[in-house]
């Protein structure tokens, strides 16, 4: 089974070296930000196709926050009858590691919290937490 990822995140180099780290473990995507994130998990529920398995999820970006679309994405989740739990997991992706942010991401839906800068290793050790085989 092949991995579906979403990337959000509004600088270039962030995306880039996510994409680097995790395409070879699966089929991924990116989006600039929040709202083109959104777009895409309904685009993807309304083809009634599998919804992604991880969204990796910046927290400041133009247009649509992270904690903007986290919200917007467990509530397309909800409409299609799909419930925290058997939804993307979702992981926020942030440099801000103050307590506020990260209690509110967790409070808004998200599983995961992974503070930038990070390493491989702790991202694929957060993969296989999540059930995901890394190579």
């Amino acid at each position: 089974m092949t991995i579906k990822i979403l990337i959000v995140d509004d600088d270039s180099t962030n995306r880039k070296l996510l994409l680097s780290m995790l395409e070879d473990n699966g089929e991924c995507e990116v989006a600039e930000n929040g709202k083109e994130a959104v777009e895409r998990v309904r685009q993807r529920l309304e083809k009634k196709k599998k919804i992604y398995d991880v969204i990796f999820l910046d927290i400041k970006m133009p247009v649509m926050n992270g904690h903007e679309a986290l919200l917007e994405i467990r509530k397309l989740e909800e409409e299609h009858q799909i419930f925290i739990g058997s939804g993307a997991k979702i992981v926020i992706v942030s440099a801000l590691s103050d307590q506020q942010n990260i209690i509110s991401a967790f409070r808004e839906g998200c599983e995961y919290y992974l503070v930038k800068p990070f390493q491989q290793t702790k991202l694929f050790q957060l993969m296989t937490e999540m059930g995901f085989n890394m190579v």
